[in-house]
């Protein structure tokens, strides 16, 4: 079984391109650079992708999603995925570094965007035939200023990306009817207590002990994340941490007991129930499921 890797920006550079930044038609990006992503991958950089034709499946994070004329995905820097498409599979992708939306714009803008929020919000919206055509024209004027020469080019790209982040905010919130205003304290508060999961869930399982990180009462916490996602903090913390062992599982490195001990769990009987009991298969079910993907291709 192949090992998924991180993909990082520079296996993608062109001679024309800024350093940052890749764009491409996505038949072509199946054909020059994805021959076989039949296994779940990440990658070091912000994503963007418009399906124009075709149909198929797209797995972010595990969970799926069907691919069909105007579906758009948007993935953040360390989010697995991998697809399944027919042949006559069309669109556009582009993506970039931090770094290079940085030059235009401050780091906490991407953020805004609810697709790029959480982990918890959906990456995926599906365009009607109007929204298609607009959003079709920015990815298509984002690949033909790639490849031109012209004055001020990277400003020029950032701006239409910010376009389509634009676009994209519109049609999400009216699809997930989710707040467009998300810079108030409460979302602002679950930013900050999902990053410290992301630092602390190998060894903090506790609801209270992000809570006191975060200087509030676990009710007050609790009320937060029900606000947000409509969960507690404590499945948010159990998340991360079966998000996290699905990606260990899938890259083989550790036997599955070792995972659990590196998650924390000392018993690996008691994390395979609680893997069962938040995914619905054992840690090997799962394990074998993808190993029978990667040989089906």
């Amino acid at each position: 079984m192949k090992k998924v890797s991180v993909l990082k920006m520079e296996q993608f550079q062109g001679k024309d391109s800024p350093e940052d930044f890749y764009a491409n038609t996505l038949e072509d990006h199946l054909i020059t650079r994805h021959k076989d992503i039949a296994l779940p991958h990440s990658h070091n950089f912000y994503l963007a992708i418009l399906f124009i034709e075709g149909t198929g499946i797209h797995e972010v994070d595990f969970t799926v999603y069907d691919v069909k004329p105007g579906a758009l995905f948007f993935l953040n820097p360390g989010q697995t995925h991998h697809w399944e498409l027919s042949h006559d599979t069309k669109g556009y992708i582009f993506f970039h570094t931090q770094a290079f939306y940085d030059l235009h714009y401050t780091s906490s803008r991407l953020s805004h965007f609810p697709f790029f929020f959480s982990m918890h919000n959906s990456p995926y919206i599906q365009l009607d035939n109007n929204n298609l055509k607009t959003i079709t024209n920015l990815f298509k004027q984002v690949l033909d200023e790639n490849t031109l020469g012209r004055p001020e080019k990277k400003d020029y790209i950032l701006s239409l990306i910010n376009l389509v982040y634009i676009e994209g905010l519109r049609n999400y919130a009216y699809q997930n009817s989710v707040p467009v205003e998300n810079r108030n304290s409460y979302y602002a508060k679950f930013r900050i207590f999902e990053e410290f999961i992301g630092q602390n869930f190998a060894t903090k399982r506790s609801p209270a002990a992000y809570a006191s990180m975060l200087n509030m009462t676990s009710k007050h916490l609790n009320r937060i994340t029900q606000a947000v996602v409509s969960k507690t903090a404590s499945d948010i913390i159990i998340d991360r941490v079966m998000l996290e062992a699905k990606k260990s599982i899938i890259l083989q490195k550790e036997s599955l007991s070792e995972i659990g001990y590196s998650l924390g769990y000392e018993d690996y009987a008691y994390f395979s129930r609680l893997f069962k009991k938040k995914t619905g298969e054992t840690p090997s079910e799962f394990l074998g499921r993808y190993k029978g993907e990667a040989h089906s291709h």
